[in-house]
């Protein structure tokens, strides 16, 4: 195995490393095929379980994108999102291949990655996806989601944190004044 010269310790191949992030990933499959199966297993259609004032579990169906946006009366859904998930798929494991040293950006794709592999695996075999989480506040209520969603949504953000934190080290420092 390589060794890293600087610290003497075997160094992680990129092919290791690619591993790591695609386990990640399906891990997040397997939990979101899961915990939908659970709810579908244990809920009726629009059922609601309350766990907390602002929080609730219940049994949703979306058939367009993301928290039910652009869902049509025909089937063309049921094949172009998953295409087009797939597609994202494989330029995201590209990605992941390509930058797999880079920690914060592979563990982003990755979160997205397994996302988007829940929900085109659920979307294919069923043709829509399960939503079950549901945060409410004073008769307002968020689109019903789910554990891809939600992996998608934290991938994104670290995606922007990511930009944020290379953007500030790229910024040239300017010394401040000294105090009076």
């Amino acid at each position: 195995m390589p060794e890293d010269r600087a610290a003497g310790v075997p160094a992680v191949t990129r092919g290791m490393l690619v591993l790591r992030w695609l386990a990640l990933s399906a891990l997040v499959i397997v939990v979101d095929l899961v915990t939908k199966s659970w709810i579908v297993g244990n809920l009726s259609y629009d059922d609601r379980v309350t766990l907390l004032p602002f929080f609730d579990l219940t049994l949703r169906y979306n058939e367009g994108i993301a928290f039910g946006f652009l869902v049509t009366a025909s089937s063309e859904n049921r094949w172009l999102l998953p295409s087009i998930a797939i597609l994202a798929m494989l330029l995201i494991t590209y990605w992941i291949y390509r930058d797999a040293h880079d920690k914060l950006h592979c563990m982003a794709l990755a979160l997205i990655l397994g996302g988007a592999g829940g929900n085109a695996w659920e979307r294919i075999d069923m043709g829509y996806v399960t939503d079950f989480f549901l945060f409410h506040w004073n008769g307002w209520h968020f689109p019903a989601f789910n554990v891809a969603d939600a992996a998608i949504t934290v991938g994104a953000a670290l995606l922007i944190l990511e930009e944020i934190l290379r953007t500030r080290r790229a910024r040239p420092r300017t010394p401040r004044p000294p105090h009076a």
